[in-house]
């Protein structure tokens, strides 16, 4: 059906083409699910169109189908989550009428599929802000199924589902992870829910969240219902991975329940719920919160052992109880109580047992058994079974063997009686069981029995003539015999024969073949064990073999051999090379059984593993030669786990197999070739698990390995792939902070590796020097810095990191402590003191790096903001990427802006802090601190463009374009804003603090905003200025910039601004009469009329220093033809001569412009 799905529109209307409600049309939809599950592509269309068609429909066959497939879809389908999402919107509705559905079924499915509905509704309107009425309709599901859960009246099946969704309400409505890098996105919480949403409040929510945990609390306390016990126990493991703030609550309700609200229901209900919190807080103990509440949890676990011993031992009593009574009932039952009147009348007694009888058969045909509990049910049956004597108890089943046409039973044998019956003070057997009463002997399975040790006879020789077959040979042997009584039994001297000396062929024999038989037969071993003893069969055996291996060595001795020295030795070592190839070989054997099946057989390697290590311990103690097998045979199975790992089909373990972990943690001693066997399997993709899990168990479990288990961790935390590098890094902080000594191991070492980063002292030679060289290299150290042989080093950094530093070097050195640093902000301390220290290609990598940290902190993390105004010298660049990273995506908040002018004026920073808030300031501030900001100007792009974007921010557009929004951040206050033309001015006045450069570079930008600095507000700017009682050195050359750009200010400048400079007496500033006699060249011949009205000594030395000009001015006045003195008096100082230099007539250029308006 997989590799051919039906169509889905054709199957589903064959279904309804057929009779509803019929077996055949529910074999039609089940198989159009079967098909659908396979390919859920046509499940939202099917769903969507049929789901209105159930709402307010009576019970039915396709009714039902339909809200289980839309629980598949929304459920447990492989559709997307967008998908789900919408699926979700268009059913709220019909799910939310289906609530009030008379069918239990109905409801309960319904419940089901709100569950997965509510999360994914509540992620789309935390972003959506205009569904209200979706969201009010799934308040009021929620406000429904809370009540179904608080009733009493409730059908439990539907009770259970509503408790469900009240454990997927609390995860919801608590807060989730924090960190954004961490969060998940399946794990929808308030954090969601932006502050300014307008119809979710997240604290109403989160106030709700906690009252409903109280209130399952509260049922956990006081419910009769052990099957809504074990519901909410088991709902809580979701809730303590993904809330961890919630674990102490939890933990406190688990250890402190009792099952007091459980008093009067079965024993095995109680122990199920016992064994529910049990697990669960065993669960805790051996997670990331076992080093907080481990010792709660253990004290805990302890208490509730002893009342489970104590309610097994009390329900043991009642059940011996119940039988006695029962026994005793069935002894002495009393005669029947019918009148004598009634017994002689045959008829109406046989009429009233008739009726009686088919009144109960009726009764008992419509009761359901499986109501009643399992308890009860058990002691009916026995209780039933004792009130029949045996013979009749057979006749009833032979009569019913008879009715139904099966063999008749064969008759039971008599049972015999016990040898110790027969044989009491010498009484014959006939005479015992004639004066005895008949006891009947209960069945009894021995595998179930409780023996303690001190009640097991060990009779190894009975036993072995029991297996044999040869107990009635013997029985019979034993004859009463007259025994002289002076006959002596002294058994002071006596010994036992000594065993039968076996060659080296029949021993490898024997040995072979117990190891071939406790092998075949291990699978029996694990079904005829008795589950609850404490040391199994099996445990014997592993036992016996493992000790028959390693312990079971004779070592040669050479001292007793009669030859010579070198032929006793020379045999001696054959011997002991024979000796240990043999034992080799055994070894061998168990080691292939053993990595068989690992997981199955992993007790058997850890008591080999064990008895091994203790066995070299006691041999070496007594023969200094021994050879040590424990750590060769701990390798032989380390490697062929691995073989066997990377020899797996898919190539990827088991994710949940803790075998290997386990085996390790069980070993007396770890050697490093192991722990470097597990760094390798970290650095693996496929077998990452493998080798962190049993890295985090060791270092949580083996105090005396966790220094190095820990340090093979944090060296994995610089590994060069980020995938294990950062699987090293969520492994080792979750014990940051408060889970001592890891805690202080794992910050001394992140501190270490960060101080790699900063500037080393010169390596200098200390050979010729001795001791006063190294106190002079020490004196010459700068402050956070480490002499080179203190530097922690791991095996994937190098020596010395290469300069330039790269980025991703850089990384592997500080990621492990900026993710520490979510939690533990104190370490931005030390991360801005070690900046100062570094390299500048290190300070860049750094900045860039820093990103993700500052974000997940967020602005109002009040350690950065200290930093930012603390930070120490040399860490300003740092503290400004900080700021820039709080504003690049929004506006700066009162509180930034406040402080980043309070450390502007406390102290000598960078002008770009301005940048990123001084369009935030009012008007007073912006004109006091863009000066500062302009002055970072210097011919490069970059900061060429943060002008830009500044000058953008702060100047408010022109009257055609008012009220529109620029590019840059916007503004409310746009009084606050500065004008164009003030922009302007303020850059000529301000020319010397920002420098004529700056000041020109500045000047140019405005010049190119051409949509903000247009020719009108140009001319608003020279007037301005030229009304001011001191011109700026750069004024005449923006009025030749001006006329250039824009040709219509041409007029203005030759008729206005000219004349108006000639009234200032512009000639008595060198600087500015350069560049006025340069601006009366570019505009000419428009200011000839202007330069007419210079005194004839000023014009002289404009004509000489532009002599171009004479022609122009000569013609000028020659047609103006007024005064014919004043015109000879002109065309005197312009003179008749017309050949002038030909790089006078030469145009100026730009550059000239600027040369002439710069001083030198």
């Amino acid at each position: 059906m997989a590799g051919n799905p039906l169509d889905p529109l054709q199957a589903l209307s064959a279904a309804l083409a057929v009779p509803a409600d019929s077996k055949e049309q529910a074999e039609l939809l089940a198989a159009l699910r079967e098909s659908l599950e396979a390919h859920p592509s046509p499940i939202p269309i099917l769903c969507t169109t049929l789901i209105r068609t159930v709402s307010g429909a009576g019970e039915s066959l396709l009714k039902r189908w339909v809200l289980d497939l839309l629980h598949f879809a929304i459920c447990r389908s492989s559709l997307s989550l967008e998908v789900r999402s919408q699926l979700a919107t268009q059913s709220v509705d019909t799910l939310a009428s289906l609530l009030n559905d008379p069918s239990v079924r109905t409801v309960k499915v319904v419940i089901q599929c709100l569950t997965t509905v509510y999360p994914l509704l509540f992620r789309t309107l935390c972003s959506n802000r205009t569904q209200r009425q979706q969201w009010d309709l799934l308040s009021q599901c929620k406000t429904r199924i809370l009540d179904l859960a608080r009733s009493p009246t409730t059908n439990t099946g539907v009770k259970l589902s509503a408790i469900k969704f009240v454990q997927k309400v609390i995860l919801l409505q608590t807060r989730g992870i924090s960190d954004p890098r961490l969060q998940n996105k399946n794990d929808p919480n308030i954090a969601n829910v932006p502050v300014d949403h307008p119809f979710i409040v997240a604290s109403a929510l989160e106030a709700e969240g906690m009252k409903l945990l109280e209130s399952v609390i509260t049922m956990l306390y006081t419910s009769q219902d052990p099957g809504i016990l074990t519901a909410i126990v088991n709902s809580w493991s979701t809730l303590i991975k993904q809330r961890s703030s919630l674990v102490h609550l939890v933990v406190s309700s688990l250890t402190s329940w009792t099952p007091v609200s459980l008093a009067g229901q079965p024993a095995s209900a109680i122990k199920s719920v016992e064994k529910s919190i049990r697990i669960l807080l065993v669960h805790i103990s051996r997670g990331p919160h076992g080093s907080t509440f481990g010792a709660q949890i253990n004290e805990a676990l302890a208490v509730q052992a002893q009342r489970m011993e104590r309610a097994s031992a009390e329900e043991k009593a009642r059940k011996a109880a119940v039988a006695a009574a029962a026994t005793e009932a069935t002894r002495k039952r009393p005669p029947p109580a019918v009148p004598l009147e009634d017994q002689t009348d045959p008829k109406r007694l046989k009429a009233e047992v008739d009726s009686a009888a088919a009144n109960s058969a009726a009764f008992l045909a419509a009761f359901d058994f499986t109501t009643l509990p399992i308890g009860l049910v058990t002691d009916l049956i026995v209780a039933n079974l004792q009130a029949f004597s045996e013979p009749a108890l057979m006749n009833l089943v032979q009569s019913y063997r008879q009715s139904r046409s099966l063999p008749p039973v064969p008759p039971a044998k008599p049972p015999q009686p016990p040898d110790s019956v027969a044989r009491t003070e010498g009484t014959p057997v006939s005479d015992t069981l004639a004066g005895a009463e008949t006891v009947k002997e209960e069945p009894v399975d021995p595998l179930k029995m409780d023996i303690d040790e001190e009640e097991v006879e060990y009779e190894p020789d009975k036993l072995n003539l029991e297996l044999s077959g040869e107990e009635a040979t013997a029985n019979e042997e034993i004859v009463p015999v007259d025994i002289p009584d002076d006959l002596p039994f002294d058994l002071s001297d006596f010994k036992l024969p000594s065993p039968k000396d076996l060659s080296t062929d029949e021993r490898i024999a024997l040995m072979r073949g117990a190891t071939i038989r406790i092998w075949d037969g291990a699978e029996d071993l694990q079904h005829t064990t008795s589950a609850g003893s404490s040391q199994t069969a099996s445990d014997m055996w592993m036992l016996l073999i493992v000790r028959m291996i390693t312990r079971a060595v004779v070592l040669p001795d050479p001292s007793g051999s009669t030859k010579d020295e070198t032929e006793s030795s020379d045999a001696a070592d054959k011997q002991l090379t024979a000796l240990y190839s043999r034992q080799d070989a055994l070894r061998q054997t168990l080691c292939e059984y053993i990595m068989d099946d690992f997981p199955a057989r992993l007790r058997l390697a850890i008591t080999w593993m064990n008895e091994e290590w203790y066995n070299d311990r006691i041999r070496s103690a007594a023969d200094p030669n021994w050879r040590p097998n424990y750590e060769s045979w701990l390798k032989q199975l380390v490697s062929t786990y691995q073989t066997i790992l990377e020899g797996k089909v898919d190539g990827k373990p088991d994710s949940k197999d803790k075998a290997f972990s386990r085996f390790l943690l069980d070993l007396p001693d770890v050697p490093s070739d192991v722990l470097d066997m597990l760094r390798e399997l970290s650095v693996e993709a496929d077998k990452m698990h493998v080798g962190f899990t049993t890295l985090r168990d060791l270092v949580l479990e083996r105090p005396s390995l966790r220094a190095e288990a820990l340090r093979v961790l944090l060296d994995l935390t610089t590994h060069p792939d980020s995938v294990t590098r950062r699987a090293a890094i969520n492994t080792v902080r979750r014990w940051v902070p408060g889970a001592e000594p890891l805690d202080s191991m794992i910050r001394d070492f992140a501190l270490q590796i960060l101080r790699r980063l900063q500037k080393r002292p010169p390596q200098e030679s200390k050979a010729g020097n001795g001791q006063a060289n190294g106190e002079a290299e020490d004196d010459n150290m700068e402050d956070g810095q480490l002499p080179p042989e203190e530097l922690i080093q791991t095996p994937y950094l190098s020596d010395d990191i290469q300069l330039p530093a790269e980025k991703s070097h850089v990384l592997q050195h500080v990621e492990l402590l900026f993710a520490m640093s979510v939690k533990i902000p104190e370490f931005l301390d030390e991360i801005f003191v070690s900046y100062s220290q570094m390299d500048v290609s290190v300070q860049e990598a750094i900045q860039d790096l820093i990103t993700a940290l500052v974000k997940s902190l967020g602005s109002n993390n009040g350690k950065l903001l200290t930093l930012m105004r603390t930070c120490p010298p040399g860490s300003e660049s740092l503290a400004l990427r900080v700021l820039t990273i709080f504003t690049e995506h929004g506006r700066p908040s009162a509180q930034l802006v406040a402080l980043v002018k309070g450390l502007i004026s406390e102290r000598d920073l960078d002008a770009r802090f301005l940048i990123p808030i001084i369009a935030e300031m009012d008007k007073g501030d912006i004109l006091r601190y863009l000066p500062r900001v302009v002055s970072i100007l210097n011919g490069q792009p970059e900061p060429k463009n943060l002008v830009r974007s500044v000058f953008s921010s702060v100047v408010t557009t022109p009257p055609q374009t008012f009220g529109s929004v620029t590019s840059n951040l916007p503004r409310v206050r746009q009084s606050e804003l500065l004008t164009p033309a003030e922009l302007m001015v303020l850059l000529h006045e301000a020319e010397k603090e920002i420098g004529l450069k700056s000041a020109i570079e500045a000047i140019g930008i405005c010049f190119s905003m051409t949509d903000v600095f247009r020719s009108e507000i140009l001319a608003v700017v020279m007037q301005q200025i030229v009304d001011e009682p001191v011109l700026p050195v750069l004024f005449l050359r923006t009025v030749i910039q001006a006329v250039t750009t824009y040709k219509s200010l041409v007029p203005f400048v030759s008729t206005t601004l000219l004349s108006r400079l000639i009234t200032k007496k512009i000639w008595q500033n060198p600087h500015l009469w350069e560049g006025f006699i340069r601006c009366a060249k570019v505009i000419a011949p428009a200011s000839f009329g202007a330069l007419l009205q210079l005194p004839k000594e000023q014009l002289r030395e404009l004509v000489d220093k532009q002599p171009s000009l004479k022609s122009g001015l000569r013609d000028y006045v020659t047609k103006k033809a007024g005064n014919k003195a004043r015109v000879a008096g002109f065309l005197d100082i312009f003179g008749d001569d017309d050949n002038m230099p030909s790089s006078a007539s030469s145009p100026a250029t730009p550059v000239d412009v600027a040369m002439a308006a710069t001083p030198a």
